[in-house]
C-alpha cells in the first residue's frame, strides 16, 4: 500500500450541520438553507470518488430531528424526495452506490418508495458508496443490534454468554462498510449528536466553523489533509507505530 492510499481514508461520515443559521445569517427562511445544503452534498460526493474513498455516510436526519417545526420537517421531507427522485440517476452514471440507514417507519410511503428505488437502481455501482442517515440515531442502532441479538438467544442459535463486540457489531446498520476513519462536523459544534456511537470508537474527529452550505470542495480537501498528517494509534504508542512502519 503507498503512502497516498494509506493517509486516504476509507470511510468518510459527515454531520451536515449550520443549514438554518446560514440561513438566518442571510435573512433567508430555514429551508433555504437546506436547499443551498445540496451543492455542498454534491461537492463531498464530488471529491471522495476523486481521492478514492470508499464509503460517504452523511447525517442528512436524526431521530431528534423530528422535534423541530413541523413545516420545517415537511419542507426537508419535501426536499429529501425531491433529492432522491432528481439525482439517483446521476448517481448511476457516475458509478455511486447510494444506501440509506435508519427507521423507515416514520416516513411516508412515496418516500420509502423513492429510497427503496434508489438504492435498486443504484445497486450495482461501485466507484463510491454513498450512505445516507435519516432518521438515524446512534442509540437506536445500538438498541437495534441488541434486539436482533435477543431474538438469536431466544431461538437458540446464539449463546448470551458468547456474545462479542464482533457479534454486535455485525447487527449494526453499518455492517456491510468499514468503520469510520473520519468524522467531519461543520458548523462549529463540537460534539457528534448521537451519530454512529458505536462506529466512531477510533475515528480521527474534525470541525470546521464553517456551516454546512459553505464546506464545498476544498474545505473538504483540506479535512481529508488534515487527516492524512495525524498518526492513528488505536492505543498503541508511537514508537510502537512507528516500529511496525520501518
Amino acid at each position: 500500500m503507498s503512502d497516498k492510499t494509506a493517509a486516504i481514508p476509507r470511510h468518510v461520515a459527515i454531520i451536515m450541520d449550520g443549514n438554518n443559521r446560514w440561513a438566518r445569517k442571510r435573512l433567508m427562511p430555514g429551508v433555504a438553507g437546506h436547499k443551498a445544503g445540496v451543492d455542498a452534498v454534491k461537492a463531498a460526493i464530488e471529491v471522495c470518488a476523486e481521492e478514492g474513498v470508499e464509503v460517504l455516510t452523511l447525517f442528512a436526519f436524526s431521530s431528534e430531528n423530528w422535534r423541530r417545526p413541523e413545516d420545517e420537517v415537511g419542507a426537508l421531507m419535501d426536499l429529501f424526495l425531491g433529492a432522491l427522485r432528481r439525482e439517483v440517476r446521476r448517481l448511476r452514471e457516475n458509478d455511486i452506490r447510494l444506501r440509506i440507514i435508519g427507521d423507515r417507519s416514520r416516513f411516508a410511503p412515496d418516500l420509502r418508495n423513492a429510497m427503496d428505488a434508489a438504492e435498486t437502481l443504484t445497486a450495482e455501482c461501485s466507484r463510491l458508496t454513498l450512505v445516507i442517515a435519516a432518521n438515524y440515531g446512534g442509540q437506536w442502532d445500538i438498541a437495534q443490534a441488541s434486539r436482533q441479538l435477543a431474538f438469536r438467544v431466544a431461538d437458540g442459535t446464539l449463546e448470551a454468554g458468547s456474545i462479542t463486540e464482533a457479534d454486535l457489531q455485525s447487527c449494526l446498520s453499518t455492517a456491510d462498510w468499514p468503520l469510520p476513519d473520519l468524522c467531519i462536523r461543520t458548523g462549529g459544534e463540537h460534539r457528534i449528536s448521537n451519530f454512529l456511537l458505536w462506529q466512531l470508537a477510533y475515528a480521527e474527529l474534525y470541525f470546521s466553523d464553517l456551516y454546512w452550505p459553505d464546506f464545498k470542495h476544498d474545505a473538504l480537501r483540506e479535512a481529508l489533509a488534515d487527516f492524512a498528517r495525524r498518526q492513528r494509534r488505536f492505543g498503541k504508542t508511537s514508537e510502537q507505530i512507528h516500529g511496525a512502519q520501518t
